[in-house]
C-alpha cells in the first residue's frame, strides 16, 4: 500500500479518537492559533498534549469510556496510550491524518512503587502517534510531560514535524534508558480489547489496585526518588 492509499480512515472520528468532540475541536483550534502549515499545527498540538496533559500511570482504568480523547482532555492526565489517543484526535480535528502505533519497551520512566506493582521492566503496548506530514509518516511520542522528565533526569522528547520523535533512549547523563523490543503496528482506532487484554495478563495489580486519585502522585514519587538516587530500572 502506498503512503496515500487509505489515508481517509486516518482523518475520520472513531469511538476512542473522538475528533468530532466539541472539547477536542476547541482545544485543537486554540492550540493552533496563528499556525499556518500542517507542520506548524502538528508541532503545536504535540507540545500541547505532551505538557498540558500530565503523564499518570496511576490513572489506568479498565473502562473504555475513560480512554476516549475527550475523556483524557477533561481529566488532563493519562498514561502513554490515552495521551496518544488524544494527540491523534486533535490532529484529525485539524484535518491532519494521524494514526496510533504501539510497541513493547524496556527501561521506562518508573518509580519504586510502580515497579513493585508491575513486577517487570517490560511495558507492553507503549503508545505513540504517526502523523502524515509532507507526504510521509512521522512518529511522535507525547507521553512524558516536561516537568516529569526534569524530575526523572530524562531528556524531554522534542518534535520538529520532520524527524521521528519516538523514545527516551538516554537519560541526561547519557546512559541508555529505554529500548523498543517489539512493534505491534499502527491502527486507525484504539484496539482496546487487544491492549487491555495484555494489560490484564501482564499487570493485574495495576488494574486492581490502581486509579490513584492523588494529583501528580507519580511526579512527586519521581522527584523524591531522584533525590535519594532511585527512580529508574538499571540495565
Amino acid at each position: 500500500m502506498s503512503d496515500t492509499q487509505g489515508i481517509d480512515q486516518y482523518l475520520e472520528p472513531t469511538y476512542f479518537v473522538d475528533s468530532h468532540s466539541p472539547a477536542v475541536i476547541s482545544y485543537a483550534r486554540e492550540r493552533c492559533l496563528g499556525k499556518r502549515t500542517d507542520v506548524e499545527k502538528a508541532i503545536a498540538l504535540y507540545y500541547g498534549v505532551r505538557d498540558d496533559i500530565r503523564y499518570d500511570p496511576y490513572s489506568m482504568e479498565d473502562k473504555p469510556e475513560a480512554v476516549t480523547a475527550s475523556a483524557v482532555l477533561k481529566r488532563r492526565a493519562g498514561f502513554c496510550v490515552p495521551k496518544a489517543v488524544l494527540l491523534t484526535a486533535v490532529l484529525r480535528s485539524r484535518n491532519i491524518p494521524a494514526r496510533l502505533g504501539f510497541a513493547d519497551v524496556r527501561n521506562h520512566l518508573v518509580t519504586q512503587r510502580l515497579k513493585a506493582m508491575m513486577e517487570t521492566d517490560l511495558f507492553v503496548y507503549h503508545g505513540y502517534v504517526e502523523i502524515f506530514l509532507n507526504g510521509q509518516w512521522v512518529k511522535a511520542t507525547p507521553a512524558f510531560n516536561l516537568t516529569l522528565c526534569l524530575n526523572f533526569n530524562v531528556k524531554p522528547l522534542e518534535f520538529d514535524g520532520v524527524h521521528d520523535s519516538l523514545f527516551h533512549e538516554f537519560d541526561t547523563r547519557g546512559q541508555r534508558h529505554m529500548e523498543y523490543v517489539n512493534d505491534h503496528g499502527t491502527f486507525a482506532d484504539l484496539p482496546y480489547d487487544q491492549i487491555y487484554g495484555a494489560f490484564r495478563r501482564h499487570y493485574p495489580k495495576i488494574l486492581t489496585r490502581n486509579a490513584d486519585r492523588n494529583a501528580d502522585a507519580f511526579g512527586r514519587e519521581a522527584l523524591d526518588e531522584r533525590s535519594r538516587g532511585g527512580g529508574r530500572f538499571n540495565n
